[in-house]
């Protein structure tokens, strides 16, 4: 077999690949027994005609074909092994040439690592915030506990805010009573708008045994959009009674026997918490800062994998909660078209996050080690509330052991990063980030947290197992020769593993699939 390599650009490159014909004689050989179980020949046991029957039943065509599906997959895997392609993804295949008992010829495009010019990371020097407690978030944690011991008494009054209400509720549209639109014995605490529009002003006012009607918009289920007609009857009030804050209180809410010990111990709880966020912004602001230093052109397939992802991640997610996409964007007034452009900034973000770290991973030769994946596997699966046993084995199925790898080795780049910068605080001291070493490295999270819950806001968190490093495995084929574009391949992993990896480097089911096709993202299901 011979193969050629041409750069069509920093992250693309097309392979031409020439197999010659007495290569092709396994797949023949296993075309014909294929095609051999599926036809009736008179006078032969099923799986038993000859090869010159077969032809002459169905086809020299129908066997070459079925050949040439078989062999494409290990041919493109041979030729990315043999030129050290990096590649990323599905290829986008075309047979340009099949001569019978000469050669097969064929070309395969498909997205690769670029090359990544890594800045000198020492100099990386960047500032974060002081850790500063002061009285009145002390005061916020003591009054919180206090809220913790609060009792509920009834009052002989009318409603007003913050007191707590048992309320039977009753929605309809059009008369029809809503699935689910109904509740008895409900308790809500007036003023705190968690439950629907209007709910609040029927309320306030009202006493035990009251009625009242109000209308609220939906903005979720089969009914979003349309106008509901809401009765809430009132059947009891309570107030809040708080504690007072004394050296009792202290005696009942924790192990201290005064008000002034139990503050000096939220005190340094909240130091520890602060410190952490220290800690968390400083390895944000360094992972910005070598970003910023960095250029990387980046795949499109992996981009758009990442994209993909994404997008099915918060569907599933709005999903659970009974909403839709559209839905959401409706209730948050926001255009698709700026959703979109977020979640592309998105997974640019994060796909450059996973080409640097890997590039810093592998200057610096950082291996993983079986007890460095065992962590974490342990800390995932503790996460996601399974036994790590079950996590691996799920991983396993999934094919996503090489996606573990990565996201450790991309936490120990990080953590190689955090090593060799200069971090100051805000008044110019230098900031310990020991700890916060240990839990990069622990945790695997290499990319660091948005600080949001809204959907489309992560700003550079990459979805796991996305570019993982991993050989290019040779891909299952088998499928009829067609001009459409290539499917998605079957048994993608689930869970949090999306978008393109290494390890996804074959060809899609219909191998020799016309120019164009997209390379399919791995859904992530039950996440």
């Amino acid at each position: 077999m011979k193969s050629t390599v041409e750069t069509l650009s920093p992250t693309r490159v097309r392979l031409a690949v020439e197999v010659p014909f007495d290569e092709l004689e396994p797949s023949l050989a296993k075309a014909y027994k294929s095609i051999a179980r599926q036809v009736r020949v008179p006078g032969f046991r099923p799986g038993k005609a000859p090869a010159r029957i077969i032809d002459q039943r169905v086809g020299r065509a129908v066997v070459l074909d079925e050949a040439v599906q078989d062999a494409i997959p290990r041919a493109y895997a041979d030729a990315v092994r043999d030129n050290a392609v990096r590649a990323l993804g599905q290829p986008e295949i075309e047979l340009t040439r099949l001569d019978d008992g000469d050669s097969l010829v064929f070309t395969a495009e498909v997205d690769v690592r670029p090359d990544v010019v890594l800045p000198d990371i020492s100099g990386l020097s960047v500032s974060v915030d002081d850790v500063e407690v002061t009285e009145a978030e002390v005061d916020d944690r003591v009054e919180a506990l206090q809220e913790r011991y609060a009792v509920l008494r009834g009052v002989d009054r009318p409603a007003a805010a913050g007191d707590y209400v048992s309320i039977d509720l009753r929605a309809t549209v059009d008369g029809e009573e809503l699935p689910g639109g109904s509740t008895t014995g409900m308790s809500y605490e007036v003023g705190s708008d968690t439950l629907m529009p209007g709910l609040d002003e029927a309320l306030a006012g009202t006493s035990a045994g009251e009625e009242k009607a109000f209308q609220t918009d939906l903005v979720a289920g089969e009914q979003a959009g349309r106008t509901a007609d809401v009765v809430v009857t009132v059947r009891s009030v309570k107030e809040k009674e708080l504690p007072e804050l004394d050296d009792e209180f202290a005696e009942t809410a924790s192990e201290f026997d005064t008000l002034d010990e139990l503050r000096a111990d939220l005190r340094a709880r909240l130091e520890q918490v602060k410190a952490l966020e220290q800690g968390a912004q400083a390895r944000d602001r360094v992972l910005e800062a070598l970003l910023d230093r960095t250029e990387v052109p980046l795949p499109e397939s992996a981009v758009g994998a990442e994209v993909e992802w994404r997008e099915h991640d918060i569907s599933h997610r709005l999903e659970s909660a009974g909403m839709s996409l559209d839905d959401y964007l409706r209730m948050e007034d926001r255009p698709r078209e700026d959703f979109d452009a977020d979640m592309r900034r998105s997974a640019e973000a994060a796909v450059k996050t996973q080409l640097v770290l890997d590039a810093l991973a592998e200057r610096e030769q950082l291996g993983v080690s079986e007890v460095e994946l065992t962590q974490h596997v342990v800390s995932q699966a503790s996460r996601l509330g399974i036994g790590a046993q079950e996590y691996a084995d799920r991983m396993a199925q999934a094919g996503s052991l090489p996606a573990l790898v990565a996201e450790v080795r991309r936490s120990k780049a990080l953590a190689f990063v955090l090593e060799q910068a200069t971090v100051t605080d805000a008044s110019g001291r230098p900031v310990d980030l020991t700890a916060l070493r240990r839990e990069t490295e622990a945790d695997g999270d290499a990319e660091g947290e948005s600080g949001t819950d809204e959907p489309g806001a992560e700003a550079a968190e990459p979805a796991a197992g996305q570019l993982s490093g991993a050989e290019p495995a040779e891909p299952a084929a088998g499928q009829p020769t067609g001009a459409e574009a290539a499917e998605p391949a079957g048994g993608q992993p689930t869970g949090a593993e999306t978008a393109v990896t290494d390890a996804d480097a074959g060809v899609p089911p219909d191998a020799v699939a016309a120019a164009g096709s997209e390379a399919p993202a791995r859904p992530a299901s039950g996440s």
